[in-house]
């Protein structure tokens, strides 16, 4: 117990009981000295103890005037504990403790960030690993093999991608059906975001003033690269079931083939190229829509063909070691020999699967086939040979003409610009066997 001094003024008003409250909770008593009575509105001055442990409460019932018996005195403290120098200390209390809480919280911080930047780092050497929760979520799951993961599968920069591409219609979707097949592989249908993120990446390295303003805001070519690479490995680890190997689909994304292997080095690739004129006529029969090309025109599409062929061609031949032509032509006729061809190229094992890709589509761990890609009517077949010559009397007879000027590139492929057909070379026993029950499948009558 303590005890301070109070002033105690007398006021008339009406109350049974006194009570002061400051700043918290505490008890307090008092006492009435009758011999210290005043004239209404006299100060007495009364000393009260206090329990310092209880706050700063004081409350009491009032004991009666004997002069004044309608009288209640109203009690107002003066105290040291509640002065203005009281008031002070307190500020300054309070405004110590937020110093040392924020120095605690910046440090902590500080110390969270420096390990966030070491990790990031050792991620990005050669070598580095990421787990795929750095990536945004989590995909501890069951890879294709059936293998249950105890730990999260890791991805990275260094991992060794694969990325099919070619002109559309050119056996790009069989191809990575195939692959698809294989246990340790997974390509998943087109993601359609990578070619076009790839081509704006190409408007802003074309464009020297363009590239000049990123420069001076700071988005340096180190700054694009770094963010390219991960929004692309994003795309392609997310947009399907975990596999040993990763496989892309988006037929114009080798246009940025180059590109690709310098933020991916150990990505491979596969150059899909078939015989130019099968390709036009297939997205003119068919009705797909490509950018750029005008299907109600042979010469036009050829001109675009040329071109896209080319550019793309040129890449592969440039990242030999990394690249691999592979024609649609002599997929189909020997499948076998070129896929094994492929995998030792991909160093992958080899699987049987991948020349039954049809007995899988659709189940768990198999191939999983877009309902909007045009070209998924004919993989759900075996591999055949039914559209090699298909475009053989369908090409206007001017443009055949010209052939060997409107696409030079199919000289260059090894493709005869002026054989109507050509002869591609005889299939293998079991690609005729599948082909021929195509055909006769297709000649029964609809039981409906």
């Amino acid at each position: 117990m303590i005890l301070f001094s109070s002033v105690v003024s007398v006021f008339p008003v009406v109350r049974s009981e006194l009570t002061v409250s400051l700043l918290s909770t505490v008890q307090a008593s008092w006492s009435w000295r009758p011999d210290t009575c005043c004239a209404p509105g006299s100060s007495i001055h009364a000393r009260f103890p206090v329990n310092k442990h209880k706050g700063w409460e004081l409350t009491g019932p009032l004991l009666p005037f004997p002069s004044y018996p309608k009288i209640t005195p109203v009690v107002i403290l003066s105290s040291p504990f509640c002065g203005p120098r009281m008031i002070g200390k307190l500020k300054q209390n309070l405004l110590v403790a937020c110093l040392v809480i924020s120095s605690v919280t910046v440090f902590y911080l500080g110390r969270h960030a420096m390990e966030c930047h070491h990790r990031i780092e050792e991620y990005s050497q050669p070598g580095g690993i990421l787990p795929l929760s750095g990536l945004g979520g989590s995909m501890r799951t069951t890879l294709r093999t059936g293998q249950n993961l105890s730990t999260p599968f890791i991805y990275n920069k260094d991992m060794p991608l694969i990325f099919i591409g070619g002109v559309p219609r050119s056996g790009t979707t069989l191809m990575r059906a195939m692959l698809d097949a294989h246990p340790e592989v997974r390509c998943g249908e087109e993601t359609r975001v990578i070619p076009r993120i790839l081509a704006m990446k190409q408007m802003w390295s074309r464009s020297g003033r363009e590239k000049m303003r990123l420069d001076e805001a700071g988005v340096t070519d180190e700054v694009l690269d770094a963010a390219m690479q991960a929004f692309l490995l994003e795309i392609i680890v997310k947009h399907g079931e975990p596999a040993s190997f990763l496989c892309n689909k988006d037929p114009f994304a080798l246009k940025s083939l180059s590109y690709l292997a310098k933020i991916f080095p150990r990505a491979k690739f596969v150059l899909m190229i078939r015989d130019g004129r099968a390709s036009v006529h297939s997205m003119i029969s068919r009705k797909v829509t490509i950018a750029g090309f005008d299907l109600g025109s042979y010469r036009d599409c050829l001109t675009k063909w040329n071109r896209a062929i080319e550019t793309m061609y040129t890449q592969c031949l440039d990242a030999a070691d990394k690249c691999l032509p592979m024609h649609y032509e002599q997929l189909v006729l020997h499948p076998e020999k070129w896929m094994r061809t492929l995998l030792k190229f991909l160093d992958i094992p080899w699987n049987n699967a991948v020349l039954h890709h049809e007995e899988l589509i659709g189940k768990a761990g198999g191939v999983s086939l877009s309902k909007v890609e045009r070209s998924t009517d004919q993989v759900i077949k075996p591999v055949n040979v039914e559209a090699l010559s298909k475009w053989v009397g369908k090409i206007p007879a001017d443009v055949v003409r010209d052939m060997a000027v409107i696409a030079p590139m199919l000289s260059r492929l090894g493709y005869d610009p002026h054989a109507n057909p050509p002869n591609y070379g005889q299939p293998d026993p079991k690609v005729l066997d599948n082909t021929r029950r195509i055909q006769k499948a297709a000649e029964r009558p609809n039981p409906s």
